[in-house]
């Protein structure tokens, strides 16, 4: 009967259902023919899904991006970025970089970046004289820093659904999110070298501080955040209260680019994006439920450890998985699914569930990269003007350094769970 659970909810996926209906009404259909329990039960778990606290951060992060987007902050941001690291060799793209890693700390997604900044970057490397699907590439993999660097929307799902702080999530994002900045900074150098790209500023300390003194406030917003949450001022969910309504006084009183039209648009997409991650959650909850009532998670723990128990054999079989589960599905899709089926088998062979945390929103973040539903790469594609396709093959090499940082973070969990400790010992 399990398998029809399963088999319900691929066949609604294959038919073009939304994932939110498909995972609700795969749910609804077994409990109909199974007669497990009644309808109303289905109904009050899929409330208790959303009735989480850390939740309430969800539409207060993406509206602090698209307020970030709409009063022209992003362009700040971006010339701070180019007068500190564009006088490096292939100046642009390492720019792209810090720019991304800046503006993680104020959105949380890899799609506010991809779509805020993208059209900055992209423009900018061009008119440089930049390779087209060089420019897009770094822009697409630079953009994946945002949900690993706090704050990140995919952590603050996984720890409503496994249970953990979401505090230690985002300290324990910091340093390899850093790793991932290296890692990205080598890989434009080679490029720089190999096709000759040369410098796109001189470094000048005056520069510097003109543009440090325009985009300072924006600047602080991390450490706003990362000061409130670690002082304990404020708590991961009422960070995001409180980096919305920093933006907002940024672009309607201090800049005054703030119009009640754009805010209007700001809302209206905020409200649609949360809307669906919300419908998202409920399904996904009633689907976990039937998941673990069903004892499915002993069984596949059993199997595996049946297979073999040797930890990192194990990983790499829940990486190969996840980066697999990435290129089909929506990251907080995969999250509410897959946490109640592997975090238990995590911890029976003893990964702490922060660390999984960060293995498993890593691997579904470079999904965002791969085809058919890499959704940086549709922005990307609408952005450049160009294939998806084309868009794909350009951001393929940009993978390996991404997998790189990946192989660090599952294999050396001392670099994931320091801060942590650090910080909540």
């Amino acid at each position: 009967m399990i398998a029809l659970l399963f088999v319900l909810l691929l066949a609604m996926l294959g038919f073009g259902f939304p994932i939110a209906l498909a995972l609700g009404g795969s749910s609804l259909v077994y409990l109909y023919v199974t007669g497990l329990a009644p309808d109303l039960v289905a109904i009050q778990r899929m409330v208790e899904g959303m009735n989480s606290f850390p939740l309430i951060a969800i539409p207060f992060f993406i509206m602090t991006g698209s307020l970030m987007n709409a009063t022209g902050i992003t362009e700040r941001i971006f010339g701070f970025a180019l007068a500190l690291v564009g006088w490096l060799r292939g100046g642009l793209g390492h720019v792209n970089i810090v720019a991304s890693v800046i503006f993680a700390g104020m959105s949380g997604t890899a799609v506010a970046d991809a779509g805020g900044l993208g059209s900055i970057e992209i423009k900018a490397m061009r008119d440089q004289g930049y390779d087209r699907d060089f420019s897009v590439a770094i822009t697409g993999a630079s953009s994946i820093i945002g949900p690993i660097i706090p704050p990140s929307l995919p952590m603050i799902i996984y720890g409503v659904m496994a249970n953990v702080s979401v505090g230690q999530l985002f300290a324990a994002g910091f340093l390899p999110g850093l790793a991932m900045t290296l890692a990205l900074m080598c890989m434009v150098s080679y490029y720089a070298y190999t096709r000759g790209y040369k410098r796109d500023a001189t470094f000048s300390i005056g520069g510097l501080w003109r543009s440090l003194r325009r985009a300072f406030l924006p600047l602080m917003t991390p450490v706003l955040l990362v000061g409130g949450m670690v002082s304990g001022v404020f708590t991961p969910t009422e960070a995001a209260i409180a980096a919305m309504t920093y933006a907002l006084i940024l672009g309607a009183a201090v800049y005054r680019t703030l119009t009640i039209r754009r805010l209007l648009d700001v809302s209206i997409e905020t409200i649609e994006t949360t809307a669906i991650v919300m419908l998202i959650v409920a399904g996904a909850s009633i689907f976990g439920w039937l998941i673990t009532t069903s004892r499915i998670t002993e069984q596949l723990v059993t199997l595996v450890l049946s297979l073999t128990t040797t930890p990192w054999l194990i990983l790499l079989l829940v990486n190969l998985l996840l980066l697999v589960v990435g290129c089909f599905m929506e990251a907080v899709a995969a999250i509410t699914i897959l946490v109640p089926v592997l975090l238990p088998l995590m911890q029976k062979i003893g990964i702490d569930p922060v660390h999984f945390g960060l293995i498993m929103v890593l691997n579904l973040m470079i999904g965002l990269l791969t085809p058919p539903v890499g959704l940086v790469l549709y922005i990307l594609a609408r952005i450049a003007g160009i294939s998806f396709e084309r868009v794909s093959r350009a951001c393929a090499p940009f993978l390996i350094p991404l997998l790189i940082t990946l192989g660090l973070v599952t294999y050396w969990p001392s670099m994931v769970l320091f801060l942590p400790k650090l910080i909540y010992r």
